[in-house]
C-alpha cells in the first residue's frame, strides 16, 4: 500500500507565496511521474504540474513562471513553490504518484488566497 501525505497549505494574501510538499510511503516501486492537481469548488480536478523521474517539469498555462516543482528521487518526495498566487489559485491542491502500474492519491491541502 502506497501513502502520501502533503503539507504546506493554508491562507495567503494575493501575492504571497506557499510551498507544498507530498511525502509517498510504503510499497513503491519505480515511481514515473509526480505532480499536483487542484480543484476549485464546484470545479472539476485539474493538472498544476508534473514532474517526470528524470526531472522534467510540465506546468499548467495558468501557473507557468508561478510555479516550480521539484522531487527528490531518494526521499520519493514531491515539492511545490507557489509565489504570485492569485485569489483564483485558492482550491485543495492533491498531490499524484503514477507507477507503472498504479496511481495514488494523497489526501489534499487546502490553499486560499485572500484578495
Amino acid at each position: 500500500q502506497v501513502h502520501l501525505v502533503e503539507s504546506g497549505g493554508g491562507l495567503v494574501q494575493a501575492g504571497g507565496s506557499l510551498r507544498l510538499s507530498c511525502a509517498a510511503s510504503g510499497s513503491i516501486f519505480r515511481i514515473n511521474v509526480m505532480g499536483w492537481y487542484r480543484q476549485a469548488p464546484g470545479k472539476q480536478r485539474d493538472l498544476v504540474a508534473t514532474i517526470t523521474s528524470g526531472g522534467s517539469p510540465n506546468y499548467a498555462d495558468s501557473v507557468k513562471g508561478r510555479f516550480t516543482i521539484s522531487r527528490d528521487n531518494a526521499k520519493n518526495t514531491v515539492a511545490l513553490q507557489m509565489n504570485s498566487l492569485k485569489p483564483e489559485d485558492t482550491a485543495v491542491y492533491y498531490c499524484k504518484l503514477s507507477t507503472d502500474f498504479s496511481a495514488y492519491w494523497g489526501q489534499g491541502t487546502q490553499v486560499t488566497v485572500s484578495s
